[in-house]
């Protein structure tokens, strides 16, 4: 009887914990004492579950709450200490899970930026997934903070802060 227990208490643990370690680079859980209010804190997902100098696929989420305006260009940044590598050419932008045709899409090293602009402005009250496809993980892990900023057609030419990614790299 004592074996049939302990079998049943070690098995009920791994049936519940492996779906913890499974979900753990889904989306963000509850995040404390990161300095970035809970309201500002963005959903995202990385695919293959960002392993240092791993190869990745950030899916960066901007809820529909939070497009209170159009979009005509999306900023990116991301601290100094990220020495992951993006591919330009493999970002996209979906809106209803439709890509949207970009015009262009910069990526600047030495300022820590990804500008993406798209043909059309992304519509107010859209859910946006920024998708970040070939990325090459940092050689070290750590807490990287990307922020997004967001530039509404005809409005004065300055970013507006939508919130913040908190990634963390294994």
């Amino acid at each position: 009887m004592r074996r049939l227990l302990s079998a049943l208490a070690v098995t009920s643990f791994l049936v519940t914990g492996l779906p913890a370690l499974t979900w753990a680079q889904s989306l963000p859980g509850l995040t404390l004492f990161s300095g970035i209010k809970g309201e500002n804190q963005l959903p995202f997902r990385l695919d293959f579950g960002g392993q240092a100098n791993g190869w990745d696929r950030y899916i960066l989420r901007i809820p529909a709450q939070k497009m209170k305006l159009a979009v005509g260009q999306f900023a990116i940044t991301y601290p100094d200490y990220y020495k992951g590598i993006f591919d330009p050419k493999n970002i996209e932008v979906r809106v209803k899970d439709k890509a949207v045709k970009l015009s262009e899409v910069k990526w600047d090293k030495e300022g820590k930026l990804i500008n993406i602009f798209p043909e059309e402005p992304v519509p107010a009250g859209s859910k946006v997934e920024v998708v970040l496809s070939n990325v090459q993980n940092p050689p070290f892990g750590g807490v990287y903070y990307f922020n997004c900023q967001v530039l509404s057609p005809g409005d004065v030419p300055l970013l507006r802060y939508l919130g913040t990614w908190i990634l963390s790299i294994s």
